[in-house]
């Protein structure tokens, strides 16, 4: 065998590899999806959209920012890369001792910093509240007495919450970094899994431990504890089996080691795009808290399920697209790439239009279907849903954003999808701002849909930035497919709503399983048969490519 079939068999071999890797992520990031929507389902049992689910959605919220911000941004960003350098170097004991030292030095750096961060947490919390709870300031007011003694009850429970949640950053953390040596050495399962995990222990906690607290907030709050504690030892084990010791080292050796400065010195700048990010998060929940009882909470039941219709077929298109759209641009193969963006852009337009109006005329079911119960009653349902459709529209940009920004960072630029991001938070805060007043949570949601659009828009007028995009073909033809997805869906739409009418009342009455159950499984099919039939008849190019892949497997 030559040395280039050799090279050509091995390369084949990573390639393999690096599809099978995105396969189990995309499977494990739909398993967490799954088992985020059922936390959400058991949040929605035991607090509906009372004042403890509020206090815990915005409790959650702040270590989940330093999460965001600092462990999760300077893991992938800057830990990663640099680990991989120091293993790519040569197989010398006196690289390997270096190396050994790098990873002494990021955990001690990690550990010291997230653990002041959550001691200073801990402290200052209630100074943090006012940017959640609003004081009641107009006295003359009859029931002003009521709104102060709410005001109090929430601002309490917030900061309790928030106190127990905090350390879940320093756990998180090592979770984090024990996912980087794993990734960094090409093990991606168990640090997959970990948020199925997380997932499961919250639900667990939640059931054992809420007849044992004052509220089921509190239990739900320790199992976030728990869950965070799990995501780092399940780890631990397999970062053994890797050869590479992890223990402490002193904070001189630490802040002068050659790694840890070059992981400083590439974190630091990404925070600024990072925090602008955050701070959508931070200025929304405040907008919610403030707009009133429960939109907090059912801004996030919404988001959940949002989050669920995307992860099924956005984030999976989204890893399987990268590594092919990375190898046509470095053989600089452009009439190819766009191509493919093309056809990946068509893939989700062919699927998020459809759900959306589907959504549409079934939300109400769909969520009193997952989260109906008696915390979350009627009024429950009707203000997610309000909230629900104004995400839901949004659910095409947001999945264009998935595939669009991966064929900038398959050229190696991230500054243009980095800045339409920040342009997309910016426009998301000043809507919100603006729409909150008039609309409510309603309005924190249609901000982060026309958000979204900026985004997209953006991520298309950088395109021109770039030579190797066809930018009229490719929005030509974008737009083009847009519409006729559009058509396809009213024209399939307007029996499904009159037939979903009939179902909902013919099966009212019965279970929550029945009534709400079966007129949604139903309603889909019949969705599901019109638009293919609108397809096949019209001889759609996705549809025909697939059914010919078919015949051909068949064949």
């Amino acid at each position: 065998m030559t040395q280039t079939e050799i090279f050509e068999k091995k390369t084949e071999k990573q390639k393999k590899s690096i599809v099978k890797s995105g396969l189990v992520l995309s499977l494990m990031t739909f398993a967490s999806r799954i088992m985020g929507l059922l936390r959400e389902m058991t949040k929605a049992s035991f607090l509906g959209t009372s004042m403890h689910a509020d206090a815990f959605s915005t409790a959650f919220m702040i270590p989940n920012l330093f999460r965001r911000l600092f462990a999760e941004n300077a893991i992938s960003v800057a830990f990663i890369p640099t680990f991989k350098s120091y293993l790519e170097k040569d197989d010398s004991s006196e690289n390997r001792n270096s190396t050994q030292e790098f990873l002494k030095a990021t955990f001690t750096l990690v550990s010291f910093l997230t653990a002041c961060v959550v001691v200073i947490g801990i402290i200052i919390t209630p100074l943090l509240m006012p940017l959640f709870c609003k004081k009641p300031t107009d006295t003359t007011t009859a029931d002003y007495a009521m709104q102060l003694q709410a005001w109090l009850l929430k601002k309490d429970e917030i900061t309790i919450l928030t106190r127990i949640m905090f350390p879940y950053l320093f756990v998180i953390s090592i979770a984090a970094f024990f996912q980087g040596i794993l990734n960094g050495c090409k093990i991606f399962a168990p640090s997959g899994f970990t948020p199925v995990l997380f997932n499961a222990i919250v639900i667990i906690a939640t059931y054992v431990l809420a007849p044992f607290t004052e509220n089921p907030a509190r239990a739900m709050s320790i199992g976030v504890i728990l869950g965070g504690c799990v995501q780092a030892f399940f780890q631990w084990p397999f970062v053994r089996k890797t050869g590479w010791k992890i223990c402490f080292t002193s904070l001189k050796k630490t802040f002068s080691n050659p790694g840890t400065k070059k992981v400083i010195s590439l974190v630091v700048p990404t925070i600024i795009g990072m925090a602008a990010y955050q701070l959508n998060d931070v200025v929304s929940t405040s907008l919610a808290n403030r707009a009133g009882d429960g939109i907090a909470s059912s801004l996030q039941y919404s988001l959940r399920l949002q989050e669920l219709i995307l992860g099924i077929f956005a984030v999976s298109i989204g890893t399987v697209i990268l590594p092919d759209l990375s190898g046509l641009a470095s053989s600089q193969k452009w009439e190819d790439f766009n191509k493919m963006l093309i056809q990946a852009i068509k893939i989700m337009t062919l699927i998020s239009i459809p759900v959306t109006v589907y959504s549409l005329i079934t939300g109400k079911e769909l969520i009193s279907l997952l989260y109906k119960s008696k915390s979350f009653d009627d009024d429950s349902v009707a203000l997610t849903l309000g909230e629900f459709r104004f995400h839901i529209m949004g659910l095409l940009f947001i999945a264009l954003n998935r595939i669009i920004s991966p064929a900038f960072y398959a050229q190696g630029n991230t500054k243009l999808p980095t800045l339409a991001g920040i342009i997309s938070f910016g426009a998301n805060i000043v809507l919100a701002l603006v729409f909150v007043r008039p609309f409510g949570g309603n309005g924190i949601a249609l901000a982060l849909t026309l958000a979204s659009f900026v985004n997209t828009l953006f991520l298309f007028i950088f395109m021109k930035k770039l030579d190797s995009f066809k930018i009229r073909k490719v929005v030509f033809q974008t737009l083009g497919y847009i519409l006729k997805m559009a058509v396809y869906s009213i024209i399939a739409a307007i029996p499904c709503y009159f037939v979903h009418s009939l179902l909902v009342k013919f099966f009212a009455e019965n279970s929550r399983i029945v009534s709400y159950g079966i007129p949604v499984i139903l309603t889909a099919l019949l969705f599901a048969v019109i638009g293919i039939a609108e397809l096949i008849i019209t001889k759609d190019e996705i549809i025909h490519t697939i059914i010919q892949k078919v015949k051909s497997k068949k064949g």
